[in-house]
C-alpha cells in the first residue's frame, strides 16, 4: 500500500473531548489505543479510512486511540476485522507481541493436532538441546534461495536498485505491484478503493504465490505494506533471500517527490510525520529480513555496488571476471 494514499492532516481530524491526564487513564485503555494506532500505521490507513471500514465514527476511533474511549467488545471486533488482525492483537495477547510471534501463529494456526504435536516435540527438543549444549556449534546455514526479495517503504530504491541487481545477476526482475495489477485487472489504488484492503491483500498473496511458483531465480521488488500480512510475509521470508532497503524518512519523501509524484506533499502538511509513524510501526517487521542496506546519503551507483556485493556474497555468486584490455601492438 502506498503510504502517500494513506495520509491525512491532523487538522482535518474530528475534534475529541479533552483527554484526561495520562496518570488518570486506565493502563489497559491507554495500551489499547497505542496498539490501534500502531496497527493502523503498519497498514498505512488513515483514521478516516479505518473508521469507514470498521463502520464506526471517526470521533469514536480518535477517542479510542487516545486511551479515553471505552469501546464495547463488538466495536473491537469490528476494528479487528477492518485491520485484518486477530482480536488478541488488539487486546495485547503475548502471541501477537512481536513479528516472530505473529509469524509463528500464522504457521501454526491452520495445522491439525497431529502436526502441532510434532512441532511441539521438535521445538521441545531444539530448546532442550540449546539449554543442554550451550557451547555447541550452531547448525550450518541452509543454502539461501536465489530469489532475492527487496523490502522496505516506497522511495528506498527497490525498483531502481532491483532492476540493476537483476541485470547484474542475470535474473528476471519482477515488480510485485505490477503482478498484482495484472491479476486484478486494475491499479493498486483502484483495487483498494473499489474492493478494500482485504481484497487487495488476497490479490497480493496470489500474485506472490504465482511469482514464486514461476521463478526459481529472480529479484523481486515488493510493496511496502506486504509485511502487514503475516501469511504473505512469512511466505516471502521462507522462499526468498530478503534484503531490507532502509532510508531516512526525509529521503523516502524526497525520492517520491523527485519521481514527479507530489501527492505526499499535497495530501497533508503532516505527511512526513505520517510517514515516520508508518515506518516505526513496520520497522520490526522489515528487520526480519536476512540483510539490510541503508541507502540514505548514498549515490545510486554506490548503493548498487553495496547491494550487489552483499547479495553475491550471500548467494556465493561470484562476480564475473573483469576483462583485461588487450595491449596495443
Amino acid at each position: 500500500m502506498h503510504y502517500h494514499a494513506c495520509m491525512q492532516s491532523s487538522a482535518h481530524a474530528p475534534s475529541v473531548r479533552d483527554a484526561a491526564p495520562a496518570d488518570e487513564r486506565h493502563p489497559f485503555l491507554t495500551g489499547l489505543g497505542e496498539r490501534v494506532r500502531m496497527l493502523r500505521a503498519r497498514r498505512g490507513l488513515t483514521r478516516k479510512s479505518l473508521a469507514l471500514a470498521a463502520d464506526i465514527s471517526e470521533r469514536h476511533l480518535a477517542n479510542l486511540e487516545l486511551g479515553i474511549g471505552n469501546a464495547s467488545i463488538l466495536i473491537l471486533l469490528q476494528l479487528a476485522q477492518a485491520l485484518q488482525c486477530p482480536l488478541a492483537e488488539l487486546l495485547g495477547d503475548v502471541t501477537t507481541s512481536s513479528p516472530d510471534w505473529l509469524l509463528l501463529r500464522e504457521l501454526l494456526e491452520p495445522r491439525d493436532e497431529p502436526t502441532l504435536r510434532r512441532v511441539r516435540a521438535a521445538v521441545t527438543e531444539l530448546l532442550g538441546t540449546e539449554r543442554g549444549r550451550a557451547g555447541a556449534r550452531p547448525r550450518a546455514a541452509a543454502a539461501r534461495s536465489p530469489r532475492v526479495a527487496l523490502i522496505g517503504l516506497r522511495g528506498a530504491g527497490k525498483s531502481t536498485l532491483g532492476a540493476l541487481l537483476a541485470a547484474d545477476l542475470g535474473y528476471p526482475f519482477i515488480e510485485l505491484s505490477a503482478e498484482i495489477e495484472k491479476q486484478a485487472g486494475g491499479s493498486v489504488a483502484e483495487i483498494q478503493a473499489l474492493y478494500g484492503a482485504a481484497a487487495y491483500r488476497r490479490h497480493e498473496r496470489r500474485a506472490l504465490e504465482a511469482v514464486l511458483q514461476a521463478h526459481p531465480r529472480a529479484v523481486i521488488a515488493t510493496p511496502g505494506g506486504l509485511v502487514s500480512d503475516a501469511g504473505s510475509f512469512g511466505l516471502l521470508l521462507s522462499q526468498c533471500t530478503t534484503v531490507w532497503l532502509q532510508a531516512d524518512p526525509e529521503d523516502h519523501m524526497q525520492r517520491v517527490v523527485d519521481q514527479g509524484d507530489m501527492r505526499p506533499i499535497a495530501a497533508s502538511r503532516q505527511a512526513l510525520q505520517d510517514l515516520k509513524s508508518i515506518l516505526a510501526a513496520r520497522a520490526a517487521f522489515y528487520a526480519q529480513a536476512e540483510f539490510r542496506l541503508d541507502t540514505s546519503a548514498l549515490p545510486e551507483r554506490a548503493a548498487f555496488t553495496a547491494l550487489r556485493d552483499m547479495v553475491r556474497a550471500a548467494l556465493s555468486h561470484p562476480a564475473p571476471p573483469t576483462r583485461r584490455k588487450r595491449a596495443l601492438p
